[in-house]
C-alpha cells in the first residue's frame, strides 16, 4: 500500500465538493463551515481514500471535533495513512 500524496488528497476532496457543486477553495486555511464540507462529506473522502489504498483507515471521534479547515483535513488523512 502506498500512501496518497496531500495533492492527490486535495483533489479527491476536491471531486466531492465538486459532486455537490461546490468549490475546493485554494487556500488551505478555508474553514469548511464557510464552503460546506460537512462530516457526511468528510465520511465519503474517507472512504474514497480507503477504496484507493485498499484498507481501512484507523480513526476516532476526538481526532474529528478539532478539524476546523481544508488543511486540518488534508493534514488528518495524511497521518493516518501513517498509522
Amino acid at each position: 500500500m502506498s500512501a496518497l500524496s496531500r495533492d492527490q488528497l486535495r483533489t479527491m476532496m476536491g471531486d466531492v465538493l465538486e459532486a455537490q457543486g461546490k468549490t475546493i477553495p485554494s487556500s488551505d486555511d478555508s474553514p469548511l463551515d464557510e464552503i460546506g464540507f460537512r462530516s457526511l462529506d468528510f465520511s465519503e473522502l474517507a472512504l474514497r481514500v480507503e477504496d484507493e489504498l485498499g484498507s481501512e483507515l484507523n480513526f476516532d471521534a476526538p481526532g474529528l471535533r478539532a478539524i476546523e479547515t481544508v488543511g486540518d483535513v488534508l493534514e488528518f488523512l495524511e497521518q493516518l495513512q501513517l498509522a
